[in-house]
């Protein structure tokens, strides 16, 4: 019978990993998480302050400043985590906006604007960095959605969001598809929610703590510790036989 080894399936070691969006929020634990793992980090963000504490955080990790949006920032930014050891083994696109509206007063151009960063630069940095995987025969992508790519966000009014995280997770799953067989594995993590400043307004309410609350299953929001396996899973060696699935963490939220 052959031995199991549990290390092998939750350690990073000698992996080179880039997070987007890791300045704060849940990007922040992710790049945490992986070194924590044992793999090499590349901490993608516009704010060089925030990455540059990180960096001095989590020793060997290495700070990017970069703008998704910007194709030159992109191809740097692959180009900086291709020089640490001559391969990416690890993506993980994080970067993400949302700014809540009504549907009827939202300009075209905000809706535009969600969609590149969330959507448009998300499929760039996977082909960027899919290419260079495709080449080795091997590499993970892990999108991180939504579960309002599953569902509508409503009484929370934000169309050019839930938009936006359906797009990533048709995607992932095309990717994860059309990838299978030159082994890459792309899938994505589609957490409830969680503290993050995407959803302070919410934490910071009463009222929509109380929405919360009354709506979830186990009538609370996550704490940002219980993605941490989930991540890990996707990410490493545990997923093996799973491409183009979507982990729903959401304390039950869509299965109600």
């Amino acid at each position: 019978m052959t031995e199991i080894d549990i290390n092998r399936l939750v350690r990073l070691d000698d992996r080179v990993a880039i997070v987007t969006g890791a300045s704060s929020g849940l990007g922040n634990r992710f790049a945490r998480v992986l070194h924590a793992a044992g793999a090499t980090v590349v901490l993608a963000a516009r704010r060089a302050d925030r990455i540059d504490q990180l960096a001095g955080e989590l020793t060997g990790s290495v700070p990017v400043v970069c703008d998704v949006t910007d194709d030159d920032q992109r191809r740097h930014l692959v180009e900086v985590a291709l020089g640490l050891d001559g391969r990416i083994d690890i993506l993980v696109n994080n970067a993400g906006v949302s700014n809540p509206m009504p549907a009827e007063d939202e300009p075209l151009d905000h809706f535009e604007a969600v969609m590149n960063l969330n959507v448009n630069s998300l499929f760039a940095m996977c082909q960027l960095v899919g290419r260079h995987m495709i080449d080795r025969g091997n590499g993970v992508i892990v999108n991180v959605a939504s579960i309002l790519g599953m569902v509508a966000s409503a009484p929370v009014k934000q169309a050019s969001y839930t938009a936006s995280k359906g797009a990533v997770v048709n995607l992932t799953r095309e990717l994860g598809a059309q990838w299978a067989r030159k082994g890459v594995r792309v899938n994505a993590l589609a957490p409830g929610w969680f503290p993050s400043e995407l959803t302070s307004e919410m934490f910071d309410d009463e009222a929509s703590l109380a929405f919360l609350r009354r709506n979830a299953p186990m009538g609370r929001g996550g704490d940002e510790a219980e993605l941490d396996g989930a991540l890990v899973f996707l990410a490493g060696d545990a997923s093996t036989y799973m491409t183009g699935a979507v982990l729903v963490i959401d304390g039950g939220w869509t299965a109600r």
